[in-house]
């Protein structure tokens, strides 16, 4: 039985499992979304969780801890400056992890792990993509239409008899 033991091992060692889960803070702090196994996605959310609930505190000895976990400082920046005034009086869960199958290769359940009030830069980013597509469709239709009227102007020319 698996009385009081928390957290998953991940098939890593102590310190590669630590380090592997930096790094998946570190990610999902920076794009606001990743995409991971559901295992790792859990484990992050927990970590997270925790790390965010410090923050909230705003107390000295929680930021260096925070800069501890996360080495990037553009993150860290962006952490205090941004992340946590939006999400500083909220009492809880900061992420969300959606599943979404699995992976291919070694059959392993896949998840995305992301921040719940960070769905605008999501939607924003697929917003400007979705512009690019139609602007691309508009130069495809007007090369289409272009190259359909000077067709049409060439048999015109070669019906026209020549005298």
């Amino acid at each position: 039985m698996r009385h009081n033991v928390k957290g998953r091992k991940l098939g890593r060692t102590a310190s590669h499992r630590k380090a592997t889960l930096n790094s998946l803070m570190t990610s999902l702090l920076k794009h606001k979304r990743i995409k991971t196994t559901l295992a790792k996605a859990k484990e992050t959310r927990v970590l997270l969780r925790n790390l965010l609930q410090k923050l909230a505190k705003a107390i000295l000895n929680a930021k260096k801890q925070v800069m501890d976990v996360i080495k990037d400082k553009e993150v860290v920046k962006e952490l205090f400056s941004d992340i946590i005034p939006k999400i500083g009086d909220r009492p809880g869960g900061y992420t969300r992890v959606v599943k979404l199958g699995y992976r291919e290769g070694d059959a392993a359940q896949m998840a995305i792990l992301e921040l719940v009030d960070y769905n605008e830069v999501v939607t924003a980013r697929a917003e400007q993509q979705k512009e690019k597509r139609e602007t691309k469709a508009k130069e495809k239709e007007a090369k289409a239409k272009a190259e359909k009227e000077n067709q049409m102007l060439e048999e015109q020319a070669a019906e026209v008899p020549k005298k």
